[in-house]
């Protein structure tokens, strides 16, 4: 009985990690899509419109991944905030390494601004899992 626990709580975290894979799509869609309205208005606005797109795609974040992939109940809008910070904190952290990302990938090893936004990604989507699963969204 034990062995079946461990299986359904692995296939949870898959299931999980899946869902927010699919969160994730959106946020990268609406992140990026803010991303090239400000380069195309102006290439050097990149790390400007990345700060944007950064803000905007964490609130919808953090109402998917609260509602759709952990499925927290929160009672008392003091849980939401708290929440809500930890998200913020959590992607925070993630988005302080992508800009040093951006800046390095573009600047130092001249890669295309429009192709970085998709190598960041395959580095902080599972950071940002794992703290939003253990920390963010814990089940208490």
């Amino acid at each position: 009985m034990h062995l079946n626990k461990l299986l359904s709580k692995k296939y949870e975290i898959v299931r999980q990690f899946i869902k927010f894979g699919i969160v994730g799509v959106l946020n990268f869609a609406i992140s990026t899509g803010i991303y090239y309205i400000f380069i195309y208005f102006d290439k050097n606005l990149y790390l400007i419109g990345y700060v944007v797109g950064f803000f905007v795609s964490v609130l919808n974040a953090y109402y998917f991944n609260q509602k759709f992939v952990f499925k927290t109940k929160m009672n008392s809008a003091k849980e939401h905030i708290k929440a809500i910070l930890k998200t913020y904190a959590s992607y925070g952290f993630t988005f302080l390494l992508s800009m040093f990302l951006l800046w390095f990938f573009v600047s130092i090893c001249n890669i295309s601004e429009k192709i970085v936004p998709f190598i960041n990604l395959l580095i902080t989507t599972p950071l940002n899992f794992l703290f939003n699963k253990f920390w963010s969204f814990r089940k208490k």
